[in-house]
């Protein structure tokens, strides 16, 4: 893929993984089955892109892994493809909030997951809004987690709030959170859940999306 200068401005990264049998979504497929958790990586993650990707307030960067997977085909034009890297989820969630050459270009950043169906643009403009005056933004997730972390990255590139958070736990959220100090964080955004468990993915199956607890 050809790729003109890198842009300037907000940033959305979505983060993924290649949606191949038995590389992603090994705690779905525990419960629904390899085939049927590649099913919903195929259809979900191309959905997202197209509902967000062509909204001209932000670029959008597919962070795929591993690195060398390829793009999914018929995804809007303005949808441009990022590195994750190595190191463990949260070296590579802070990789592109870093200052370049490491990270993005100048502008703030939004980080998401591609497994949580109900995210919609009023969802990634709230987070933009709320760096206007605040160093992080998270969105937080029904399992303890969080579906989306913001950072401003102004006057200076963000530290490391991913020190010694368990991922895939419960604890998720408030670990980060304690990495904070106080004031750094913006409100809360909606809580959404991802589709992790046979739950919501039969909600998931019988509605095109899951829940939203909150509404925007």
């Amino acid at each position: 893929m050809t790729l003109g200068p890198a842009p300037t401005g907000r940033h959305l990264v979505v983060f993924a993984r290649e949606a191949r049998l038995g590389r992603g979504k090994r705690r779905l497929a525990a419960h629904v089955g390899p085939v049927a958790a590649v099913h919903f990586q195929r259809t979900a993650l191309p959905a997202l892109l197209r509902r967000l990707g062509r909204d001209p307030r932000w670029t959008v960067w597919l962070a795929l892994t591993p690195d060398r997977a390829r793009m999914p085909a018929g995804l809007p034009k303005r949808v441009r493809p990022l590195a994750q890297g190595t190191g463990g989820l949260g070296e590579r969630m802070r990789r592109p909030m870093r200052r370049p050459p490491v990270g993005l270009p100048p502008g703030p950043v939004v980080v998401i997951g591609s497994d949580i169906p109900a995210v919609r643009p009023d969802h990634v403009a709230a987070a933009f809004r709320a760096l206007g005056n605040r160093a992080f933004v998270f969105g937080p997730a029904a399992d303890g987690g969080y579906w989306l972390v913001g950072a401003r990255r102004r006057p200076a590139e963000p530290r490391d709030i991913f020190a010694g958070v368990r991922w895939s736990s419960p604890r998720a959220l408030s670990d980060t959170l304690a990495n904070l100090r106080p004031g750094e964080a913006g409100p809360p955004l909606g809580l959404l859940e991802d589709v992790d468990d046979p739950a919501a993915w039969r909600r998931w199956r019988r509605g095109g999306k899951n829940r939203a607890f909150t509404p925007m």
